[in-house]
């Protein structure tokens, strides 16, 4: 299979993001990757905790998340398509994200304590037993696996935009956000399929290892920080689920 061709349900791991670059001189490394991943965890962490504060001091936060949310989107756009902004596009990222996850685990937190610093355990946890997995080839990611994490990926994504658009018009789709059963298990799949797609960057993200220019580690750090945040997202939103059902 042509390398041009591999797939993952992460767009930031599409393959027009990485086509044409296997003649440069300087290549992205496996180290690279993990120090940039680290630094732009870092920012997340900050903007994430400047905004928690102010939730907490009673400052209405709402633009704040509205405002991280849309710059988080334009910044991924831009992202994909001017990859050798990456190294300016891939930190404002992280930074729009904080700000939008500031206060989303604020409101968390003043709901049920801890909470928040629970799923960033569960999160952290979850990422390296996908890595050990990958590692190991205990779960080996072959083209129908693939496919299946692409397209349930796809389908919750075109749910989250409609829900989103119909939010809009006062239409709350509470089979999603509820605390039924089917919102639950919709949740559990979510947060499923998002712990699988870290398999399927982190196998990407292998074979580019010295074969692509060094800026494009901005791109694959990028990338993770799109997967990670997702999981993160879903598995505080079904911690929230269980604690009100329970």
């Amino acid at each position: 299979m042509s390398l041009l061709n591999y797939k993952t349900s992460n767009p930031a791991f599409s393959p027009g993001v990485w086509k044409g670059y296997s003649s440069s001189s300087n290549k992205m490394s496996l180290s690279g990757v993990i120090f940039k991943t680290l630094f732009c965890l870092i920012l997340v962490g900050i903007s994430t905790w400047y905004v928690w504060d102010l939730v907490h001091k009673g400052i209405d936060v709402k633009w704040y998340t509205s405002l991280g949310l849309l710059a988080a989107i334009v910044l991924s756009i831009l992202t994909s398509y001017k990859h050798k902004w990456a190294k300016f596009t891939a930190p404002l990222y992280a930074l729009s994200k904080g700000f939008f996850l500031g206060g989303f685990s604020a409101y968390a937190e003043l709901q049920f304590e801890g909470l928040p610093m629970k799923a960033v355990g569960v999160t952290i946890v979850t990422f390296f037993i996908m890595l050990i997995l990958y590692k190991l080839k205990i779960i080996n990611v072959t083209s129908r696996f693939r496919s299946v994490i692409i397209s349930a990926t796809v389908t919750i994504m075109i749910i989250y935009l409609i829900s989103w658009i119909l939010s809009f018009f006062g239409i709350s789709m509470k089979f999603i956000y509820g605390t039924s059963w089917f919102a639950i298990g919709f949740n559990i799949i979510a947060a499923v399929v998002a712990s699988l797609a870290l398999l399927l960057d982190f196998d990407f993200i292998d074979r580019k290892i010295n074969r692509v220019p060094k800026y494009m580690e901005w791109v694959a750090t990028w990338g993770l920080l799109v997967t990670l945040i997702w999981l993160y997202i879903e598995v505080l939103r079904l911690m929230k689920k269980f604690a009100i059902r329970f």
